[in-house]
């Protein structure tokens, strides 16, 4: 994998935010932008072209002027769905390679697809992941870089009943990316209850990013 270009990219949104009470998170506002906006702009100068991998009308996202790709399976099956799905669009580009990164994550890494890369070794797999005190590590399976050429062991996995992320990276050669978080601000927080976006507009004043 020499070529950036190589690698595709998809913002998972496929979710139903329950917790949220419904409704878009991606839309949601924090210091008066939207979450995907923030999202896209961190994405935007790691890799290219992006998706967005989202279920019911497109016409919702029509403004951010992104491909809407509804999940490669039916029924709300998890985020794996969404990263088939952004594999199926990938391989229509010639891409090696496709990134995935969450929504609802606005915090996340700007070096992420970098350090993928350059610390990916011959792992078929890279997720990222952030040290907790006492659970050791834990990954973040919505950020990883997966290659096309898995797309259809993924799909029969899918097919076979497998849900959880792990679950079927665990079969594969899968590397860790640790990422720090620095005074306790997990650079993968996320937003999933209304109590978690106050926590998140407080932050993104505070930061300025």
């Amino acid at each position: 994998m020499s070529e950036a270009a190589n690698i595709a990219a998809v913002i998972l949104a496929g979710g139903l935010a329950r917790r949220m009470g419904g409704g878009d998170k991606p839309l949601r506002e924090i210091g008066n932008r939207k979450l995907l906006d923030i999202v896209i702009e961190r994405l935007a100068p790691q890799a290219s072209p992006i998706a967005l991998n989202a279920n019911g009308p497109s016409e919702r996202f029509a403004a951010f002027g992104l491909p809407v790709i509804p999940d490669s399976m039916p029924g709300y099956v998890g985020p794996l769905a969404g990263v088939l799905a952004g594999l199926d669009w990938a391989v229509e580009l010639g891409a090696s390679h496709l990134v995935s990164v969450a929504a609802d994550t606005p915090f996340f890494p700007r070096d992420l697809v970098e350090r993928f890369r350059s610390e990916r070794g011959t792992a078929e797999i890279v997720l990222a992941a952030t040290p907790h005190p006492s659970k050791g590590l834990l990954r973040q399976p919505t950020f990883g870089l997966w290659p096309v050429a898995l797309r259809e062991d993924l799909r029969q996995a899918l097919e076979n009943g497998v849900r959880k992320v792990v679950q079927w990276t665990d079969v594969h050669v899968t590397a860790e990316v640790v990422f720090d978080a620095p005074e306790g601000r997990d650079p993968f927080f996320n937003v999933n209850t209304p109590a978690d976006l106050d926590i998140a507009r407080r932050r993104f004043e505070e930061e300025k990013v």
